[in-house]
């Protein structure tokens, strides 16, 4: 009996899996790029979504926004997100929401915006 072990190693490339890319650095580029330059990213979260059709990922991220012109930056952020229209390569933003903004005076003028994003793969 002859066993054909490079064929056995052929198959076993064939079906190992590559690992995906996860979208999250694409949509923090994205969000970073229409908050503008005063925008500082604070935090980013993402958690795993699925329906019955769809499949994605949440993304919770807070921006900090310091000084007069910066605050001013920022309230323009917050009108703009819910309808921009993204570009993640092989996801959708099926969803932008401002989930809170908070205005702070003291020692400076700061605003903090916590956005949500749903992102659905193409598909």
């Amino acid at each position: 009996m002859q066993i054909d072990f490079e064929n056995d190693r052929q198959m076993i490339a064939k079906t190992r899996r590559v690992p995906r890319r996860q979208p999250w650095l694409a949509l923090v580029a994205a969000v970073m790029r229409l908050a503008g330059d005063r925008a500082e990213l604070i935090r980013h979260g993402e958690t795993p979504w699925a329906s019955i059709t769809f499949s994605g990922s949440r993304h919770q991220i807070a921006l900090t926004f310091r000084g007069a012109e910066a605050v001013a930056a920022g309230e323009i952020f917050i009108a703009a997100l819910p309808e921009h229209e993204f570009d993640v390569p092989g996801q959708i933003v099926a969803d932008a929401t401002i989930v809170s903004a908070l205005h702070e005076l003291v020692p400076q003028p700061c605003l903090i915006v916590e956005a949500e994003l749903l992102l659905l793969e193409e598909g």
